[in-house]
């Protein structure tokens, strides 16, 4: 398996882990308490703040993210792309969602903004080697 193949798997964990942390606040305390609700998960992510908010938003963009990087990185393989290529584009991709994930979570939306065009550019230049 490729190094980009690999970085599908990663691009796809990223949405569970954003989820992870915006859900970290409920962790350990009972329903009532504040912790968190499985039988509404959705309103309960809907009144978190913060970081756990952002780090929420972070998730459904990471989701949104998906399928242009999945379909890129398949559609240059099927192409016979050279390899190293596609390795370097996707490991930028991952590498610039991860920055991405980190000042969503720092509340950086300039800095945010950035990172979210360049990982848009190298799952969009997957198209194109």
């Amino acid at each position: 398996m490729s190094v980009a193949n690999y970085c599908i798997l990663v691009a796809c964990a990223l949405p569970i882990v954003c989820a992870g942390l915006a859900k970290s606040k409920g962790f350990g305390k009972r329903r009532r308490e504040g912790g968190y609700d499985n039988n509404n998960p959705r309103e309960w992510m809907a009144r978190l703040s913060g970081w756990q908010a952002r780090a929420n938003a972070a998730q459904a963009n990471s989701f949104e993210a998906l399928p242009l990087f999945i379909a890129g990185v398949l559609v240059a393989q099927q192409l016979g792309a050279d390899q190293a290529r596609v390795d370097m584009l996707a490991l930028s991709f991952i590498t610039f969602r991860l920055i991405y994930i980190g000042l969503y979570l720092a509340d950086q939306a300039p800095l945010r903004s950035l990172a979210w065009a360049a990982g848009f550019f190298s799952a969009g230049a997957l198209f194109f080697v």
